[in-house]
């Protein structure tokens, strides 16, 4: 589907949050002509665990999966999406910071952030089912049915094979400014990359066939005033229902939102 069936043209201003502890250095971003803003609506707010340091989102058959970090405390867990009640829960050796996930198959994949390792896991009992290696920074994961896409915490994503898990290709993701770097957290939506761009509260909107940035979600205020919070990081998508989930790192809440002129796809019952 074109990205310009999904999104309408608008504008507003870039925001940024201060960093955390344990990822250095900022990033600035500049609009592109070419590539529209669009402020959100928030449809629906849920719970969520003030103590989870979100590294990665997925939604699966009503299941909300996240992925933890922080050493010591990171994990993968399953929650009730309405209420917040963690259902599941396994934690990493204490080794490993905790990064993205994504659901493939009856898989779930997770990164770890220096350790240049990730864990696969039985989607239904979190049994781990193997491991893999990487040789870059582990950031966010994403799939597009036939690849797993992988970022670093640079302006590169990574296309792995996800059978070998062997890197099978690569694109620089830019706008008209050069390139768009630190992106994080991963989600595949209708097409295009959407990604979490440390630390800001902005979400870029990607071709995959090329890495052009096409778009600009600004999600600046979304949590409003919140001590003790971490930035903007954790995308999920209800493929079913058409339903795109956001949170961020410690947050109290985690929002249904839906983009500003944005035209709703049929969804097959």
């Amino acid at each position: 589907m074109d990205s310009a069936s999904l999104f309408e043209t608008s504008n507003s201003s870039t925001s940024q949050n201060p960093a955390l502890p344990g990822k250095t250095g900022s990033v600035s971003l500049k609009t592109s002509e070419n590539a529209s803003v669009h402020p959100c609506k928030i449809i629906n707010t849920y719970p969520h665990d003030r103590r989870a340091f979100t590294q990665g989102l997925a939604f699966e058959d009503g299941i909300l999966f996240e992925g933890t970090g922080v050493y010591g405390e990171s994990g993968l867990r399953k929650t009730e999406l309405e209420t917040g009640r963690v259902l599941q829960i396994h934690k990493l050796p204490a080794q490993f910071f905790g990064e993205g996930i994504t659901i493939f198959e009856d898989k779930v994949i997770q990164l770890t952030w220096r350790s240049n390792v990730g864990f696969i896991y039985d989607k239904v009992s979190f049994d781990l089912l193997e491991t893999f290696k990487y040789s870059t920074e582990g950031w966010g994961v994403t799939h597009d049915g036939k690849r797993l896409i992988m970022s670093d915490g640079t302006s590169t994503l990574h296309f792995l094979d996800p059978k070998t898990l062997k890197t099978i290709g690569q694109i620089e993701v830019y706008d008209a400014h050069g390139p768009v770097k630190r992106l994080n957290e991963l989600e595949y939506v209708q097409g295009e990359i959407l990604a979490n761009v440390w630390p800001t509260d902005r979400i870029a909107r990607i071709r995959p066939e090329t890495g052009q940035v096409v778009g600009w979600i600004d999600l600046g205020g979304l949590l409003g005033p919140v001590a003790n919070v971490g930035v903007l990081n954790g995308i999920a998508y209800d493929r079913k229902h058409d339903r795109l989930f956001v949170t961020g790192k410690l947050w109290p809440k985690l929002f249904e939102i839906e983009l500003r002129f944005q035209r709703k796809r049929k969804v097959k019952e």
